[in-house]
């Protein structure tokens, strides 16, 4: 199964495979990333609550989805069925929107706290913005590599 997944099949891949099929593969980035703009907006100053809350929503969101996901791809839960290549390329495109709104509304949030705060909380703040956008390309790459998987299937 993990030659089909890996070549662009539409099989899932389980166990150890899902370390070597490439779009599954973007899971530990995408785990990576998504903690470090968590740590980011946990750790920043945000001059609009309601963003920092959505963003940390987002993050935390897709931290925990994205684990549950790779855990349970590694345990092969799927059993190869074609259900879980939907969920899977439904989660990542919601994923990506959600990152995408997070990641605008942070940067603005960014931009607008130029004058009056610190240094130190601007720069947590744009650091925040460039591994949120990262994990926004990720999760987007990640969605079309899925679709297609789903397409295929």
């Amino acid at each position: 199964m993990a030659p089909a997944a890996a070549s662009g099949g539409g099989a899932l891949p389980s166990g150890f495979s899902v370390f070597a099929a490439f779009p599954d593969l973007l899971c530990v980035l995408e785990f990576i990333f998504g903690g470090l703009v968590w740590i980011l907006i946990a750790s920043s100053l945000v001059p609009i609550p309601l963003v920092q809350g959505w963003v940390m929503f987002v993050s935390v969101f897709c931290f925990v989805a994205t684990t549950s996901l790779l855990v349970l791809y590694v345990m092969g839960a799927h059993g190869g069925e074609a259900s879980w290549v939907t969920l899977d390329a439904a989660y990542h495109c919601v994923a990506a929107m959600f990152y995408l709104s997070a990641s605008v509304l942070e940067a603005l949030a960014t931009i607008s706290m130029q004058e009056g705060f610190t240094f130190k909380h601007y720069h947590e703040n744009i650091s925040a913005v460039v591994f949120s956008y990262v994990a926004t390309l990720l999760y987007v790459v990640h969605a079309v590599f899925s679709l297609l998987r789903w397409k295929s299937s």
